[in-house]
């Protein structure tokens, strides 16, 4: 796969003191080289094998999250051996250790951490609830990006990628989209993220978002103008519809047969191309465009319907 220009190739993190504060976590003990604790996996790991003695291919790098399991685990051991456990576990490398439910703190894990300065953090969600929810978190921060210039909207629950050259009149129609009750995620600039092998997820830059250029015009709030049920802040991309001017020598798809592609980051997403020319009305178009997409995804295509229609007919006449 090129690269594009646009390519972030930098390894992102995020500090444990954004979680701490994302979260509301409880600090059961923090060291004073905090600030310099960061996390840069998304995987988050439950250290049961560790705990009980077998440390081959423990990954230390990731954040450690102790269920009711492990700490009901540790309460069955003596505290000798439980101490011996948790300083063969223990490792300078963890981001931090996460204590589910609001359980007890053993004294064993305080002193353990403290030789190693590894920050302790407690929450009062259930151990499935808040792993769900830091993953998911974790995933998005921590994911591969690329920057490209178009627009990003919901419509009708579809994540549609505008793009084109500059000029070409994707943020007026956007901005009629929006009127006509669909969302506005992004505008000039989206950033794609890859959140999974199968997902991008597109959002806007924090600086700009819910505002929109318009040439002539000028900047507007879209939020403002519009109230908050007109814009978005994330989602995914679940289409690509790519506006160039008509172009007379060029054949454009008229029966929607061929099934075509654009790639972000290696993956591959559904696309098409709507040619420009006075008397088309883009909005409408792309609203079927994202309701055919809709019909498509729950197995309906009616190019096919059709297709399979016309050859059933000369079958029977013939």
């Amino acid at each position: 796969m090129n690269i594009p220009e646009n390519y972030d190739a930098t390894p992102h993190s995020i500090s444990v003191n954004t979680i701490i504060e994302r979260y509301c976590l409880d600090k059961m003990y923090v060291p004073e080289n905090i600030d310099k604790k960061i996390i840069d996996s998304a995987e988050v790991y439950r250290p049961g094998l560790q705990l009980a003695g077998y440390l081959e291919g423990f990954c230390p790098e990731r954040v450690q999250l102790l269920g009711r399991t492990e700490m009901n685990f540790l309460g069955t051991l003596s505290r000798e051996e439980r101490q011996k456990r948790l300083d063969a576990y223990m490792h300078e490398s963890i981001p931090c250790i996460i204590i589910s439910n609001s359980q007890p703190v053993y004294d064993e894990i305080i002193k353990s951490a403290r030789l190693k300065r590894v920050p302790v953090l407690r929450t009062y969600e259930g151990t499935a609830v808040f792993l769900a929810m830091l993953i998911s978190y974790l995933n998005l921060e921590l994911a591969e990006r690329m920057t490209i210039h178009g627009e990003l909207l919901e419509l009708y629950g579809v994540g549609v990628l505008i793009t084109g050259h500059s000029g070409v009149g994707k943020s007026e129609t956007a901005l009629e989209l929006v009127k006509r009750g669909h969302r506005l995620i992004a505008d000039d600039v989206v950033e794609i993220r890859k959140v999974s092998q199968t997902t991008l997820l597109g959002t806007s830059p924090e600086i700009i978002r819910h505002f929109m250029e318009l040439r002539g015009v000028g900047i507007i709030d879209v939020k403002g103008l519009y109230g908050a049920g007109s814009v978005k802040d994330i989602d995914s991309i679940d289409l690509v519809i790519n506006i160039e001017r008509w172009d007379e020598n060029k054949k454009y798809d008229r029966i929607g047969m061929e099934e075509k592609y654009t790639e972000y980051l290696g993956i591959q997403i559904p696309s098409l191309t709507l040619p420009i020319m006075p008397g088309r009305n883009m909005p409408i178009l792309m609203e079927v465009a994202a309701m055919d997409f809709r019909q498509k995804k729950m197995g309906y295509n009616a190019a096919k319907e059709m297709y399979e229609r016309v050859n059933r007919k000369f079958e029977n006449n013939t």
